[in-house]
């Protein structure tokens, strides 16, 4: 009795989706709009006095904590649910934030970055963990799409609005600091009246049943050897993925080759996620997971490796559209993977160490692609790609077809 699987649509997928699920994705965007903090960071702290170094020092913090943040996050949407993590994670970062503009010594400063880091990323986990517990196993994929795409257009849209607010409050930095905090807060509001509680989120997970299973820890995500294997896999795409904002510039520059192609590479980047990648998923949302998973990392090492021909304008621009085209394949398949996979009371948990270990491999990515170009230059190339090689093989194998607790259900019990 085989049924035909249907394409989720894009424009179905978001009207038949509940409210908290448009309240959940508006929110994603207008948070990427207002995060203006990371982007005009240095810039504060150089105009407040401090030096270079202290200014990257605090950028540098600020990462750390956001990387910690996704982690915590991932603790909390499990143990609070996410309309509490989400109030707690906006109304927290908006008093930190507008609190930035009032410390008067930098120690007190740097300990409020790190703070705003983690505190802002908590709610990211609870956020995608909603998303997958509301949306059908059918549109898991597509929903994670438009997911990303408010990512991507608020990132894009972020420097130019946050641009407009410094001048608008004549060219200082508390129209902007304000207006991120605002933004936050009223994210918050909207989380608490619009999602969820915990009580209706834990209906939703476990349904009508009296024993939900108790709250896990990420010991038991630790124990999932092929979970394991496929944080591995996001951990060298973090890393090889990262390469294009960290090695590229440095190539490119050296080589001699106009700095125009470079940002113009990045540009274009941009603009093919944004408009091709919803498109594409209405296919590959069918596709086994491990194929496209596969896929992704064959296509990644392809186009950096195509950096390692002689560089000029049209292997710059053909590699960067290679590994492009790997992430709209890719990108919303590995982002909706760990809500998929993971056992309805460790949703939180899979998902925020998904989200923590890619921001680490984002994180580790310039260090490890600096070390490898001061030592091989220009031949880095080749061995960037080879490495997302290996990433294909060991993703084909470590991604599960089914969710974890199906597939268990299907094995012979063992104790071993």
């Amino acid at each position: 009795m085989a049924t035909e699987k249907k394409s989720a649509g894009i424009w179905s997928t978001f009207v038949e989706s509940p409210v908290a699920v448009k309240a959940v994705l508006g929110g994603v965007f207008i948070n990427k709009v207002g995060g203006f903090l990371n982007i005009f960071l240095v810039l504060f702290l150089t105009a407040k006095g401090y030096s270079d170094g202290q200014a990257a020092t605090a950028l540098g913090v600020y990462g750390v904590g956001s990387v910690i943040g996704v982690l915590i996050g991932g603790a909390l949407a499990d143990r609070l649910g996410a309309r509490n993590s989400t109030v707690l994670s906006m109304a927290g970062s908006a008093a930190l934030i507008a609190a930035l503009l009032y410390l008067p010594s930098y120690p007190l400063l740097v300990v409020a970055i790190a703070a705003v880091g983690a505190v802002s990323q908590v709610y990211r986990p609870a956020s995608a963990t909603l998303l997958s517990e509301l949306t059908d196993d059918d549109r898991q994929v597509m929903i994670f799409a438009m997911y990303r795409f408010g990512m991507n257009l608020g990132t894009t849209a972020a420097p130019l609005i946050g641009l407009a607010l410094y001048h608008w409050g004549g060219d200082s930095y508390q129209l902007l600091f304000w207006g991120e905090a605002l933004i936050a807060l009223a994210y918050a509001v909207v989380a608490h009246l619009v999602l969820p509680s915990k009580a209706e989120e834990k209906r939703i997970r476990f349904g009508e049943a009296d024993s939900a299973p108790a709250t896990g820890s990420y010991a038991e995500v630790f124990r999932d050897r092929r979970y394991l294997a496929f944080l591995l896999v996001v951990f060298i795409n973090g890393v090889v993925y990262m390469q294009y904002l960290s090695t590229l510039p440095l190539d490119v520059q050296k080589s001699g080759v106009p700095i125009f192609w470079y940002t113009f590479a990045v540009a274009l980047n941009g603009a093919v996620v944004i408009m091709f990648e919803l498109l594409v998923t209405k296919t590959t949302q069918n596709m086994p997971a491990k194929i496209v998973v596969a896929v992704t990392f064959v296509l990644l090492g392809l186009g950096v490796a195509t950096y390692g021909l002689p560089l000029g304008p049209a292997v710059i621009i053909i590699g960067t559209l290679l590994w492009t085209l790997a992430e709209i394949i890719g990108g919303p398949v590995v982002f909706s993977y760990p809500g998929v996979v993971a056992p309805p009371h460790l949703k939180g948990r899979y998902i925020g160490s998904f989200q923590f270990v890619f921001g680490l491999g984002s994180a580790a990515g310039p260090i490890v692609g600096g070390f490898l170009f001061v030592q091989l230059g220009h031949t880095v190339w080749p061995v960037l790609g080879a490495v997302s090689l290996v990433g294909a093989v060991i993703g084909y194998f470590a991604t599960r077809q089914k969710p974890r607790v199906a597939e268990k259900a299907e094995e012979p019990v063992s104790q071993s």
